[in-house]
């Protein structure tokens, strides 16, 4: 599946809405923090920084893999949820594998209930 414009947080407030309302998941390499709205799509916004992860090259890995790991599982996302997934810097030592599962896994925790 594409990640579509419409689908990003753009804003600093969206993001900032997110961190200072929503809900934090650890999921040891990153952080999942979730929002509920009243729309019904899905946005994400990924964020790595100097402190945590590292130099640039380090940064844009670790955000593109998050990037895709939505990308390919963001059926698992119940809609009208807004994600800030915030990458340490295991992010780009871990297995692809392992994030997913760490994604699905946080993923299948928010509420509500995925619908059928």
């Amino acid at each position: 599946m594409r990640f579509r414009r419409e689908q990003h947080l753009r804003r600093q407030d969206d993001f900032r809405a997110v961190r200072e309302q929503g809900r934090r998941i650890d999921c040891g390499a990153f952080t999942l923090w979730h929002l509920t709205r009243a729309e019904p799509g899905i946005r994400v916004g990924v964020v790595a920084s100097t402190a945590a992860v590292g130099p640039a090259v380090q940064r844009n890995r670790a955000k593109r893999r998050l990037r895709a790991i939505f990308r390919e599982n963001q059926g698992e996302v119940p809609r009208g949820t807004d994600l800030l997934l915030v990458a340490r810097a295991a992010v780009n030592r871990w297995e692809s594998r392992e994030l997913t599962e760490k994604f699905i896994g946080a993923c299948r925790r928010l509420a509500p209930a995925k619908e059928s």
